[in-house]
């Protein structure tokens, strides 16, 4: 028996977001229905169901013709706001991880910035964005907060898609800012904390947008 519709259209929104997120598609690529429904082994119907999922997350948008849809193409102006959206986030997030100070989140942060120290001279860009994230990911946990990280995910995930590309010419000040943070968080100093992530976030904008 044939997968439901709402199952395909899920298995290929997962599938096409993936691709965006990891570079597969670029920024301002078209997704042409009748390209990719074969390649992904769907009709139009689903196909057409996950890009208008796509767009509803920002992560695609409509052609510039009026015909389709692509990839999300941001302008340097709304790169520059939703990167000060996500620098006043992750301070917040910092902050309160500095406040709660979970040992077991800070166990784990500990381990991922050994592997991304490690990592930082010599890993190609993929090893360095996951570890990237994993590091983020494990920050936003030990925030202990229950709405941020479903605030921050959209904006990290649309600011990279311009900048990550970019990762490894940055790699060594990203850790060394990671420690920095995690460090202050550690002490429980929540302004500084806050401080640092925000400059992060800000300062690896500032560098891959060049």
């Amino acid at each position: 028996m044939a997968p439901p519709r709402a199952k395909l259209s899920d298995r290929v929104f997962a599938e096409l977001r993936a691709g965006i997120l990891s570079g597969r598609y670029r920024p301002g690529e078209r997704l042409v229905e009748e390209k990719l429904s074969p390649e992904y082994g769907v009709s139009r119907v689903p196909m057409r169901e996950a890009i208008k999922r796509l767009q509803a997350e920002g992560l695609a948008s409509a052609a510039e013709d009026g015909r389709g849809a692509m990839v999300t193409s941001l302008s340097p102006e709304a790169v520059e706001e939703l990167v000060e959206a996500r620098a006043v986030l992750e301070g917040l997030n910092a902050r309160f991880a500095a406040r709660h100070r979970d040992s077991t989140m800070l166990a784990r942060l500990r381990e991922v910035l050994e592997r991304g120290n490690a990592a930082a001279g010599h890993a190609g860009a993929e090893e360095l964005v996951a570890l990237n994230g994993a590091f983020h990911d494990l920050l936003y946990r030990a925030g202990s907060t229950k709405v941020l990280p479903d605030l921050i995910r959209p904006l990290r995930e649309r600011t990279n898609l311009v900048f990550r590309l970019n990762s490894t010419e940055r790699a060594e000040e990203d850790w060394r800012e990671h420690a920095m943070i995690l460090a202050a968080v550690v002490e429980g100093d929540e302004e500084l904390a806050a401080l640092l992530a925000a400059r992060h976030v800000r300062r690896a904008a500032r560098a891959r947008m060049k």
